[in-house]
């Protein structure tokens, strides 16, 4: 692959040198020696590995290759762009729903009876916390059982930007907005998916994938949290 677009030879490096994740590099000094750039140079590009998600630094261990993960490097954008208001959430979630109705078939078929186990295993405990006293949201359920469904998928880009969309999702505290009868019909619609799952009638599950994001009315305008 060329590698003309990629700027940082700090990368480059790492790339040249085939460094799989887990494996320690040599530090900044052996670098710079070795590529004739300077150190501040190198730490600059560093720190932008790091906020990648690309390198880490931990004492002892000097600087580590880790593997790669789309949604570290998405995610800040996101929430940048959230909140200067520049983006949307609808626009995030209109992306969302692309990847999920267009990589269904080609991940459910993908998913053992363990997983299916799994997906039942959360519809039990969203109605254990909807029909408690007091009752509540099952935000993680809500997160997992989407993320279940895609988790066999081999490609990190469709995984990164699905994590990436429900972390912006949780920050935007849209549960809030939503009454109690709405996440009464959208895990309604989950039983019914899982079901379909279940007997392998995929096409009958993308149908209520559809129907189900149907049900998500136009979001109010909100300050997205962040720490």
């Amino acid at each position: 692959m060329q590698l003309t677009k990629l700027e940082s030879p700090f990368l480059k490096y790492i790339i040249a040198k085939q460094f799989a994740p887990g494996e320690r590099l040599p530090t900044l000094n052996e670098i710079s020696d070795e590529l004739g750039v300077s150190i501040g140079k190198l730490r600059e590009q560093l720190e932008v590995a790091r906020s990648l998600g690309l390198v880490s630094v931990r004492p002892r261990l000097g600087i580590q290759r880790e593997v790669f993960d789309f949604n570290q490097i998405v995610l800040e954008g996101m929430l940048f762009s959230l909140a200067t208001e520049e983006t949307s959430f609808k626009q995030v979630s209109q992306l969302r729903q692309v990847i999920e109705i267009g990589f269904w078939h080609k991940a459910v078929v993908l998913l053992t009876s363990a997983d299916k186990e799994q997906l039942r295993t959360l519809i039990a405990q969203a109605w254990l916390k909807l029909r408690g006293e007091p009752a509540h949201i099952p935000n993680s359920e809500h997160r997992a059982f989407h993320l279940t469904i895609y988790s066999r998928l081999d490609n990190p880009f469709v995984q990164g930007l699905l994590s990436a969309y429900w972390d912006a999702y949780d920050a935007s505290e849209l549960t809030r907005f939503a009454s109690y009868d709405y996440w009464i019909r959208v895990w309604t619609y989950h039983e019914r998916i899982v079901a379909a799952l279940c007997d392998n009638n995929f096409d009958a599950g993308l149908i209520l994938l559809q129907e189900h994001f149907a049900l998500l009315r136009p979001l109010p305008t909100i300050d997205v949290v962040y720490e």
